[in-house]
């Protein structure tokens, strides 16, 4: 049965015990006190009991009937105008499921169970559409950033084969480097897969000996680039992988020290701690930024107003593995443009319990 006929026979269900109940009710504190014969009276006849059910019998036979009746049909149309929501709510599932992730439900009226329901689904929808669309941008972006190293693959060795006093010394130097940068790319790539999954161990991290460490592995970056690098802090502990948040650590100071200042470019790595999270913030010079371009930094691939790549070195997925991870970690990153010109990023994950 459907849940429409089951409220339906539930609501004259209810109508007819309370039917019976006020008849039982006139039984036992009505009739019971009536004589069960007819007494004769100075002033005319007195009916009995007997005479009292044989008249109430049939009264009482119909005015169920009616119960029952009013029930199904008041049941039914109850029922309905109350399901309706869940009516429009199967539509736009259905939509859904057939692909239009552009369908809400949109319910209007009170804000009772259904329209949470409704509410709820619709914030489903537009994550589900959100994370489609960010999915096929990725797949582009990754063929188009897989295909790029083996087209020049290609295009090298056809020169190559067309070319017979090809220095094949300078020829294997160029693949390599090629081949170099397509591993770099996959295995960015595999990272990035593997970051949002929440497979791994809690554990208590102190977040400022990850700078410190950060730090002091890129020391050697940032003074071939003529960036000065600052880390301090307090202790803040946080619960997560002590790997993947050194990743998140590296990513942030790496992107720091190679999109700054062409010289003289600083780089400010702290950590801070509040009464529900611990706080890892970077922040950098360099140039002007607009708000809808840092909005976007954290696609795969994007490189300031640029995407694809630059003459600056990685492959476009830091930031994109810092928010996979922070993710995972249950964590909020925020990225917020600086005047004249740089960039605050900022991590915050529980705290370690």
């Amino acid at each position: 049965m459907s849940a429409r006929l089951k409220l339906t026979l539930s609501y004259a269900g209810f109508l007819m015990v309370a039917g019976m109940l006020l008849l039982l009710v006139v039984w036992a504190f009505l009739l019971r006190y009536v004589p069960p014969d007819a007494a004769a009276l100075p002033d005319g006849f007195m009916p009995g009991r007997d005479d009292l059910v044989r008249a109430f019998r049939p009264a009482a036979l119909w005015a169920l009937v009616f119960l029952l009746l009013l029930g199904l049909v008041g049941g039914w149309l109850l029922a309905g105008r109350m399901l309706s929501p869940l009516t429009r709510i199967t539509q736009a599932a259905r939509a859904a499921g057939a692909g239009a992730l552009s369908t809400r439900v949109a319910l209007e009226g009170p804000q009772d169970e259904f329209r949470e329901l409704a509410d709820s689904f619709d914030a489903m929808l537009a994550q589900l559409e959100a994370h489609v669309s960010e999915q096929q941008r990725f797949a582009a972006n990754a063929s188009h950033e897989l295909r790029t190293p083996l087209a020049i693959t290609r295009a090298q060795l056809d020169v190559a084969r067309k070319d017979p006093d090809c220095d094949s010394a300078e020829l294997v130097a160029r693949l390599t480097a090629v081949n170099d940068r397509a591993i770099e790319l996959t295995e960015a790539l595999l990272l990035l897969s593997r970051s949002g999954q929440r497979s791994f161990t809690h554990e208590r991290v102190d977040l400022s000996l990850l700078a410190e460490e950060a730090t002091e592995t890129l020391l050697p970056l940032a003074e071939q680039h003529g960036v000065t690098l600052v880390a301090v802090g307090e202790a803040a502990h946080a619960a997560g992988s002590p790997a993947l948040l050194l990743q998140v650590t590296m990513n942030l100071v790496h992107n720091a020290i190679v999109h700054n200042l062409s010289a003289g470019g600083a780089v400010w790595v702290t950590t801070s701690t509040a009464p529900e999270a611990a706080e890892l913030t970077v922040t950098s010079t360099g140039a002007a930024l607009d708000p809808a371009t840092v909005a976007t930094l954290t696609e795969p691939f994007q490189r300031g107003a640029e995407r694809r790549r630059t003459e600056r070195p990685g492959v476009g997925l830091g930031l994109a593995i810092v928010q996979s991870i922070v993710r995972a970690h249950d964590g909020e990153l925020t990225l917020t443009p600086l005047e004249p010109g740089g960039l605050r990023v900022s991590v915050r994950l529980p705290v370690a319990r």
